[in-house]
């Protein structure tokens, strides 16, 4: 009975252990996998996933450290733009490696994360993403960032990449790359943290598709090769 009990406290000392277990990412984020990786919260005070189905077929997993950054921003967000409401999108897979269709998203350091959007009235609404718009990724901003009598609402993702910087600085981390549509900048870097914002590394030109529904970040943090 003693030899029992003690091996029971041994194996779940093991799997408290492989719970706290923080992920190890491999490769680049365009060719790699990861271990440990963690699944994101579905939904928490002020965001969402972008599908309960993208859920549920394990599409939003990432490293970790990146889970404790975005929650950490999440929260910072909520502080300072109380009532918004952020849309984040697909991450990556459990293991890592390809994820179509998208051409990085597989070593658990990247992330999309839906524009925020207001209604006529100003208020903050999810992005409507159904199987109909591809989950919203296939939704199309003209040029002054509307559709359907939705608006992206700049001042909310200005506040929230401000505070994923912030948070993945005190998380050992940096932001190391942020993809949206360049013809948004200018209006992004007007907003309350624009000066900040002009010193993150942005994509110059366009990627292979037009980032304007969603704006896609890679994460900073040491992998094994």
């Amino acid at each position: 009975m003693r030899l029992r009990s003690v091996v029971a406290g041994m194996l779940l000392l093991a799997a408290c252990a492989a719970v706290r277990a923080e992920s190890v990412c491999h490769g680049s984020v365009s060719r790699g996998r990861i271990d440990n990786a963690v699944a994101l919260p579905a939904q928490g005070p002020n965001f969402q996933a972008y599908s309960q189905l993208g859920v549920s077929l394990g599409r939003t997993y990432v490293h970790s450290r990146v889970r404790d950054i975005v929650l950490d921003a999440y929260q910072a967000s909520a502080a300072a733009l109380p009532g918004k409401t952020f849309v984040y999108g697909e991450t990556g897979t459990a293991q890592g490696g390809p994820i179509r269709p998208h051409r990085t998203h597989q070593n658990g350091l990247s992330m999309d994360f839906f524009v925020p959007v207001t209604d006529p009235a100003g208020h903050s609404l999810p992005l409507p993403g159904s199987m109909a718009n591809k989950f919203g990724y296939d939704i199309e901003f003209d040029a002054n960032g509307r559709y359907a009598g939705y608006a992206i609402d700049f001042e909310a993702i200005g506040e929230h990449l401000y505070q994923l910087d912030l948070a993945a600085r005190r998380h050992g981390s940096g932001l190391a790359l942020v993809i949206f549509d360049p013809p948004y900048l200018p209006r992004l870097f007007a907003t309350r943290h624009g000066a900040a914002l002009r010193g993150l590394h942005f994509m110059q030109g366009r990627a292979w598709v037009r980032h304007d529904e969603h704006y896609h970040v890679d994460f900073a943090l040491p992998c094994r090769p």
